[in-house]
């Protein structure tokens, strides 16, 4: 009997709920513990692709109401651990121990799972009636920025990329990230999670390739709203930020911090979510 080869697993750009290749058709080489990987490298068109994907997700996703948006964000939860396994052995191929990939998958899942709960009682936190000397109704409440470009740090590669994007979506922000090129194959296997979730298409884009390629594009989209920076790099940043100022985009940076941050308590809370809403304040007549 001939000898069966094995099927080779393509990454893949995942834009607008589908898996592309790059315009460019250009791939990179990824040198992991356990074996090479290849990925799509993601251009400016790709960027712009991916954006693209984003406003037009971004109406439907910021409408629906709360309560729904946590049901899908907890569905998400759901399929990452009938997925355990894949997980796991994406990161025991980027040199994972069987233990630390466990605790990182699990990790991952919980904080999925912690922020669908999230979803329904943002507004109820971040509301106010405020007092006013006019015969008015004064109210603020929380609302989706829009679009938002999210640079995570590289590693950990499924912890980072799930705490720094899940929070922002559960608002009713959509997101476009450009993901570390350190381990494609995990920010590809959460993608393959997002994809057969009831996500909408387009709520959240993930780039593999190179950060310094796509990340400035990002940075200075006009259709971008916001932008959240991960990098051990000052001058990076910077970059970033000062591009991001031609449509006054809100950005959060921050300096990449260890690997150990990520499993703890301040990686996660409403100081996740809070920069990423706007505040709107309505004023009503109280009547007489």
């Amino acid at each position: 009997m001939a000898q069966r080869l094995s099927v080779r697993k393509t990454l893949k750009l995942f834009i607008g709920g589908s898996f592309v290749r790059s315009e460019s058709g250009r791939t990179f080489a990824c040198e992991l513990a356990g074996q090479t990987v290849h990925a799509a490298r993601a251009t400016r068109k790709d960027a712009r692709d991916a954006v693209r994907a984003a406003r037009a997700a971004w109406a439907g996703w910021r409408e629906r109401s709360a309560y729904n948006r946590g049901q899908i964000v907890y569905r998400l939860a759901e399929i990452m651990e009938t997925r355990r396994d894949q997980f796991e052995q994406a990161l025991g191929i980027a040199g994972a121990s069987a233990t630390a990939a466990q605790r990182e998958v699990s990790a991952s899942i919980d904080r999925i799972v912690w922020y669908a709960g999230w979803c329904d009682k943002i507004e109820q936190v971040l509301s106010t009636k405020n007092p006013v000397a006019s015969p008015h109704f004064n109210v603020s409440s929380p609302e989706p920025t829009g679009v938002v470009a999210v640079v995570p740090p590289p590693a950990p590669a499924l912890l980072a990329l799930v705490s720094t994007c899940v929070p922002i979506v559960c608002s009713g922000n959509t997101v476009v990230v450009a993901a570390s090129h350190e381990d494609p194959l995990a920010t590809i296997t959460f993608a393959e999670a997002v994809a057969t979730a009831d996500i909408p298409a387009g709520v959240i884009n993930l780039l593999t390739g190179y950060a310094a390629e796509i990340a400035p594009t990002l940075a200075a989209h006009m259709d971008v709203n916001a932008l959240d920076v991960w990098s051990s790099d000052g001058e990076f940043i910077e970059k970033l930020a000062e591009l991001a100022t031609d449509n006054l985009k809100r950005v959060r940076r921050h300096a990449a911090p260890r690997e150990i941050f990520w499993s703890g308590a301040k990686a996660q809370g409403l100081d996740w979510i809070e920069p990423f809403v706007e505040i709107k304040t309505v004023w009503h007549p109280a009547g007489v």
